[in-house]
């Protein structure tokens, strides 16, 4: 059995992929942004081993939430799903960068860089980071007119970025991002097409090793039906190597070698 961490499971599909690898077997612990959302994490997914507290929209407290999240761990798979959506307000956080890049950025590079190294790592990345700007000025929108939709796009761009890096640097390591497509979540909205089981089982699959679409391959883009080619930017060791080295220069914290 698989010990299971995923980001931001109080809803949506992390909730969908954490209750599916709680009901095989597997010891999956949730996370949440605070004690109501931890609460109802649980409540959702009773069979959960615990739930990981900690706000990643600062750099503090993605720091906080690696520290809490090591207590549990060491971790075989971890899945950063949490994430702001393409509709986010124009909000700055305490470090004075735009929430959607802190949270769906920054964060899943602090917690890489400082949990311990699972066998797996998974980063939820969006069909929308085709339109993300590889350009990676101003990433945290500091001075740049904001755009919701563009924010999104290049942070999703920004995780397969990440996941691609990491691939290259930890060979002991699979590290791979997933599109998992337009569902009706809270974030995906009513409308969507996509049912949260479609891409939970793609998640709870590679978290558990036995995805039938990446196998034992590392630095793949994939959604529930196959393997993608992802944007340009995203297989530019150059533009990878950037990425990586502005979110050290942002959090002070580097990619352990």
């Amino acid at each position: 059995m698989a010990k299971v961490l995923i980001t931001g499971s109080s809803d949506g599909i992390g909730q969908a992929g954490a209750k599916l690898l709680a009901d095989q077997g597997h010891k999956v612990y949730l996370h949440a942004r605070s004690q109501q959302r931890a609460k109802d994490a649980k409540d959702a997914v009773p069979k959960a081993e615990g739930v990981v507290i900690g706000d990643l929209s600062t750099i503090k407290g993605a720091k906080e939430t690696a520290a809490e999240a090591n207590k549990v761990g060491p971790f075989d798979a971890v899945v950063h799903n949490a994430g702001l959506g393409p509709s986010n307000a124009d909000r700055k956080t305490a470090d004075g960068l735009q929430s959607t890049f802190a949270v769906n950025s920054l964060a899943p590079y602090i917690l890489t860089c400082l949990m311990d190294k699972p066998k797996r790592l998974l980063y939820l990345s969006s069909q929308l980071h085709s339109g993300g700007d590889d350009s990676l000025k101003d990433v945290g929108y500091q001075n740049k007119p904001f755009q919701a939709m563009q924010a999104y796009s290049d942070s999703k761009l920004h995780d397969v970025m990440l996941a691609n890096a990491v691939s290259r640097r930890w060979p002991d390591v699979q590290s791979g991002s997933l599109d998992p497509g337009w569902i009706a979540t809270k974030m995906g909205g009513a409308g969507a097409p996509g049912k949260t089981s479609t891409p939970a089982k793609a998640m709870a699959d590679y978290a558990v090793g036995e995805s039938s679409i990446v196998g034992s391959n590392t630095g793949v883009y994939f959604n529930p039906q196959g393997a993608r080619t992802p944007h340009k930017g995203a297989t530019d060791v150059k533009k990878q190597d950037e990425f990586v080295k502005i979110c050290e220069q942002l959090s002070g914290v580097s990619l352990p070698k």
